[in-house]
């Protein structure tokens, strides 16, 4: 889809459809359609009771012949919309225009067409018209999708327009990264797919083999892959700025293209959509897709552990310990608490890369998930003023996050071993909250620190907003809103 500014006036647009976005209780904005439209269009939005409040959306044949469709998206009391009630309702009128089959449509965000408005409306058309159907067999044509081609926002401005789509193209990215089934997506093509990326976008992609990671200590990793036919990968993806430097930023990704479970195998229930576990390093290594692009003034560094967990005859066993690269120990209470022994080797690593701060983002614990829904990430931090600055970007990106405390000394005792530095398991109460303190055990003293578990929100099981069944890209939208406030600083 191309997505285009113009200050064609809607009573003059030709194409298939037009959107307009409404305030609750307010209909004026009706009459730019024009005397040939807005008469009809009134009165058949008034016979529904249309109302425009939050997230309703009414489609309607335009009389005459210059506009097919138009289509009324309802943002709610405008004291109350945020950015994310753009990008929802954008995304439901490029879905709708996909079933009407409509291919040329004008946006008329009225006078609210600011830079932030523009940004959002792009975003909310590319996440709104994703499919990931490339496995479908389609004999019927009938049965093939239209897709948008041109979208034109009316009053746009063309980089805040261009700034959203990279952003978006950044989670879309991720999305079909984190869809690929295990059997296509493993460790090794993993690796394969970021260097590939790095090298089409000009930054640096460095791969780690099972024998470079041995050879430097990285047996964590390699303790949770030691099951798996496909051997782990470490990627380590760098972005340089042109000049000096301000800083280094780290994204770290849990990297699972498959979880059973190993020994402690999960049930069968649970081990549906672990291809879903890899999601924290396909939104790491999209946001490298988007740095690329938006190229900040400072360094950006991805680490992500790459293995699969799986019960062959190599498979790391309960009760084993395991010197981390950092060289701490631990004692394996559960192999099936994989996910955080992986990244306390890429938390160290990256620690020892000396950045300010590292984001890491994981699908780590169903603790998460029954504490907060399948709609909100759980944030632990080191530094209370990060966790601030992440809450308030994830109010404009819509991705709801909710920061967990992590000073319960008591509960931290869960997590002490009789016979090495630290277990992989706190238990079942409070379990995320003891998963977090299990990873701050291997970040480098004086770097600033944010865990952010997407378990749930890394998939949906419904389309709503700008969402489709699958997965979703959550984090890449924040974390690069963040970066962007970081860079302002």
């Amino acid at each position: 889809m191309q997505v285009k500014n113009t200050d064609i006036s809607p009573s003059r647009w030709t194409g298939d459809a037009i959107v307009l976005f409404l305030f609750e209780g307010d209909l004026e904005p009706l009459k730019v359609l024009g005397d040939d439209i807005s008469p009809v269009v009134l009165e058949m939005a008034m016979r529904v009771v249309f109302s425009a409040k939050a997230d309703t959306f009414l489609a309607l044949n335009a009389p005459g012949e210059r506009v097919r469709s138009v289509y009324l998206a309802g943002l709610g009391k405008k004291e109350k919309v945020s950015l994310d009630s753009w990008r929802r309702a954008m995304a439901v009128a490029v879905k709708q225009a996909g079933k009407d089959r409509c291919r040329k449509m004008l946006a008329v965000p009225g006078e609210a067409a600011e830079p932030a408005v523009s940004t959002t409306l792009a975003e909310g058309a590319l996440l709104g018209e994703y499919r990931f159907e490339k496995y479908k067999s389609k004999d019927d044509p009938s049965e093939v999708p239209t897709l948008l081609e041109e979208l034109h926002i009316q009053g746009g401005q063309k980089e805040a327009i261009e700034k959203g789509l990279v952003i978006a193209r950044a989670q879309n990215y991720a999305r079909d990264l984190a869809n690929e089934p295990g059997n296509v997506i493993n460790p090794v093509t993993l690796a394969e797919q970021a260097r590939r990326m790095a090298e089409e976008t000009g930054i640096e992609c460095n791969i780690l083999d099972e024998k470079k990671m041995e050879d430097m200590g990285l047996n964590g990793i390699l303790s949770v892959g030691g099951g798996s036919h496909t051997p782990p990968r470490f990627i380590h993806m760098i972005y340089r700025p042109d000049g000096t430097s301000s800083g280094r930023v780290a994204f770290v990704g849990k990297g699972l293209t498959f979880d059973s479970g190993g020994l402690n195998t999960k049930p069968g229930d649970y081990m549906r959509n672990m291809k879903g576990d890899k999601t924290g390093a396909c939104n790491a290594i999209a946001i490298m897709k988007a740095v690329s692009e938006i190229k900040p003034g400072f360094e950006v560094h991805a680490f992500v552990g790459a293995v699969e967990n799986m019960p062959g005859g190599g498979a790391y066993r309960p009760d084993d310990v395991i010197r981390m690269f950092s060289g701490k120990t631990v004692e394996v209470d559960n192999t099936d608490a994989e996910g955080r022994i992986v990244l306390g080797d890429v938390l160290a690593y990256a620690s020892k890369q000396e950045p300010s701060v590292i984001v890491d983002m994981a699908t780590l614990t169903g603790a998460c998930v029954v504490a907060l829904g399948p709609y909100t990430a759980g944030i632990f931090t080191n530094e209370a003023e990060l966790a601030s600055s992440f809450m308030e970007v994830s109010r404009s990106t819509g991705e709801r996050l909710w920061e967990l405390p992590m000073d319960d000394e008591r509960l931290k005792k869960k997590i002490r071993s009789e016979i090495a530095d630290v277990v992989n398991s706190g238990g079942r109460y409070g379990g995320a909250i003891t998963a977090a303190m299990f990873l701050r055990e291997f970040v480098g003293e004086g770097i600033r620190w944010l865990h952010m578990d997407i378990a749930g929100v890394d998939t949906s099981d419904e389309d709503y907003g700008y969402y489709r069944k699958g997965a979703t890209g959550f984090g890449v939208r924040t974390c690069l809103a963040w970066l962007s406030k970081y860079e302002s600083r």
